[in-house]
């Protein structure tokens, strides 16, 4: 996502009495992260609603979501080592600003220039890709080790909660103000995400965890040094590679081909738009009750349920390939959506545990990296695959990759437990 750490007891048995949702610091933490989910997934939504009133080409909203996705690209990787060579909480504070400068900018080249539209897009993307890795890291700071998977649970039924309920508020909202004014509260969430979080425990190692009036530090390493070190890191741990190239082939093949085929199976096989709507609501539903029971279950066998729920999305497109009733396929996206969330949260909280503290945000960012940057590559390639060897071998593809990609990433060394060791000590 200095020093190597001391492997971590297996946390078996019942969660720790106090919810998480008690402490401050980390409520502030979870509503900065939750706007700033809230602001990225808006601003597509908000930029689609600007091509319904024709105040932006189809061509031109393109342009606009690929300049994003390149600033994310761009920043991810070096957000991570200002995070971990810095205070993280400013890293989340500028990079938030940075995003929330790109609102107005938005606003103000709609229906005026596209040029001004794809510059302020590659800003608001370098934002979000700067903040992912630092507020990955910085829950590590904020929340004790204990409640960890109960916080990353909360995270993502924040995330889950608003894709749930945004498009009604956003199109709400959309029958009294103009797009201009849209874009303006988005960059209003992205204020809250950089000055709400409080800041974090000092990590050791870094610059922000130096003791006051020590010898001065030795001068730092190059960004590309340093980035280079925390991929060393992720190399030290082989369940996070194996995780990592599980989740890159689930996203990259099985989340572009369904991304693409679900539209094309609503429309050509049940004729109507509402199984797509309802497929993709049924995936959200179903991963608010993953985090749900992720919140509360401990299994003893981490990794290996984390693996066999990552390998649950295979189902999504196993059922797009067969003539089923709709009822199949939003079952389908239910169980698809619960597995996810049974591999995001032990994910997140084994990073956060395994990984040396001063080079958590380097190999956070690995993590978006790959598992994100890729996802464009899968829908590049999957609609000409589509339309070269057709729909159905095509799905029946990637619905293999979903199942036997994670199953053979369980069987790397450390995979069953996502690094834990029985008898092992805390960090």
């Amino acid at each position: 996502m200095a020093t190597t750490p001391v492997p971590a007891t297996t946390e078996i048995g019942p969660p720790p009495a106090r919810s998480v949702l008690r402490d401050t610091a980390f409520l502030r933490l979870w509503a900065g992260t939750t706007a700033s989910g809230l602001a990225t997934w808006a601003l597509p939504f908000v930029l689609g609603l600007a091509v319904l009133h024709r105040e932006l080409g189809a061509a031109g909203l393109g342009l606009v979501l690929a300049a994003r996705t390149a600033g994310f690209l761009a920043a991810v990787a070096v957000g991570g080592v200002l995070a971990d060579r810095h205070s993280r909480r400013a890293v989340v504070l500028w990079s938030a600003l940075a995003a929330a400068a790109a609102a107005p900018l938005l606003a103000l080249g709609l229906g005026r220039s596209l040029l001004v539209m794809t510059l302020a897009a590659a800003l608001a993307g370098a934002g979000q890709g700067a903040c992912r890795p630092a507020f990955q890291a910085l829950t590590a700071e904020v929340v004790v080790a204990d409640h960890r998977q109960q916080a990353n649970a909360a995270m993502t039924m924040a995330v889950r909660t608003s894709t749930l309920a945004g498009p009604t508020l956003t199109a709400l909202l959309a029958a009294f103000v103009d797009v201009g004014t849209l874009l303006l509260g988005i960059g209003l969430l992205w204020l809250v995400a950089a000055l709400l979080p409080g800041r974090g425990a000092p990590v050791a190692g870094s610059v922000a965890g130096s003791v006051a009036g020590s010898a001065a530090p030795a001068p730092r390493a190059s960004l590309r040094a340093e980035f280079v070190d925390g991929i060393r890191e992720a190399r030290r741990h082989p369940w996070f590679l194996a995780g990592l190239g599980a989740l890159t082939a689930v996203i990259a093949l099985g989340y572009s081909a369904t991304g693409v085929a679900l539209p094309l199976i609503s429309r050509d096989r049940y004729g109507t738009g509402w199984v797509m709507a309802a497929a993709m609501t049924a995936y959200t539903v179903g991963a608010l009750g993953g985090a749900l029971v992720t919140a509360r279950r401990r299994p003893r066998s981490q990794g290996w349920c984390a693996f066999a729920g990552l390998a649950l999305y295979g189902f999504a497109p196993l059922s797009l390939m067969l003539p089923v009733h709709p009822a199949v396929v939003i079952a389908a996206y239910v169980v698809a959506g619960v597995g996810i969330e049974l591999f995001n949260v032990p994910w997140f909280t084994a990073t956060q545990r395994e990984v040396a503290p001063d080079k958590l945000a380097r190999v956070s960012s690995l993590d978006f990296l790959l598992s994100y940057g890729l996802a464009p590559v899968g829908l590049a390639l999957i609609a000409p695959a589509i339309g070269a060897f057709g729909v159905t071998p095509v799905l029946a593809v990637c619905a293999a990759a979903c199942f036997l990609v994670p199953a053979a990433a369980a069987l790397a060394p450390t995979a069953r437990h996502f690094g834990r060791t029985p008898g092992s000590r805390a960090h």
